[in-house]
């Protein structure tokens, strides 16, 4: 049973974390380039708060985004803004989904989300969660993977492993940690490779953000997933 106000203080603590985080930076901190491909520290923060206000119109049933196009040009436009601007458009912004979160609604509801994918609303909390701390992670300023609270790293792996099951690409996967086992992939008529490791280079190599390297592999080699 998903409890949307429990993933909601979550976000909060979050949140806290990461403006904490950012504020020890500076302005030519900001254009240097983050660990995601083709986007400065800047684009992350502007993509986290522009985020804020697209689950804001999930909640409120609008579109998630105007456009895919309209989506990237915001993100592009509020990239270069001062350290100060930036931790202003985040807070604010966190405080707009946490209002609209605080609204009593039907979170067992329908709702949708980018390119046509469903969710149910009592999970966009959550979803808000990945975003916030796995971009922080992202930042590359001394937030780790293995710094992230221990019970969003096996819900995330479960997420993850829920996301790729039945994917005509990946072939049946056993992830585990040693104490908990996930099944993913394609279903299990073809023999499965196992994945085990450390949560933390687990839930890295589900999110794209690390290479199997550290992981331990039987029956086969890892596949490389597809993005996210």
């Amino acid at each position: 049973m998903i409890d949307h106000a429990h993933d909601l203080a979550r976000v909060r603590e979050a949140t806290e974390r990461l403006l904490t985080a950012v504020s020890k930076l500076d302005n030519a901190s900001l254009a240097e380039q983050s660990r995601l491909p083709g986007w400065s520290r800047g684009h992350v923060l502007a993509h986290l708060a522009r985020n804020a206000d697209a689950l804001v119109n999930v909640l409120q049933g609008r579109p998630m985004y105007e456009s895919a196009e309209a989506r990237d040009a915001d993100i592009e436009r509020d990239a270069a803004r001062p350290l100060d601007v930036h931790l202003a458009d985040l807070r604010e912004s966190a405080g707009r989904l946490q209002a609209a979160g605080d609204v009593p609604a039907d979170w067992t509801r329908t709702v949708e989300l980018r390119n046509g994918v469903t969710d149910s609303a009592s999970r966009l909390p959550f979803r808000r969660w990945v975003e916030v701390d796995l971009h922080h992670v992202d930042l590359g300023i001394g937030y780790e993977l293995e710094d992230l609270p221990d019970e969003f790293t096996l819900r995330e792996i479960d997420f993850l492993a829920q996301r790729f099951a039945g994917h005509p690409d990946v072939p049946p996967i056993r992830v585990t940690d040693g104490t908990t086992a996930w099944h993913t992939g394609r279903g299990a008529d073809e023999p499965e490779i196992t994945v085990s490791g450390p949560p933390a280079e687990l839930l890295g190599w589900l999110a794209g953000r690390r290479a199997p390297a550290a992981l331990e592999v039987a029956g086969g080699t890892p596949p490389k997933l597809p993005a996210l």
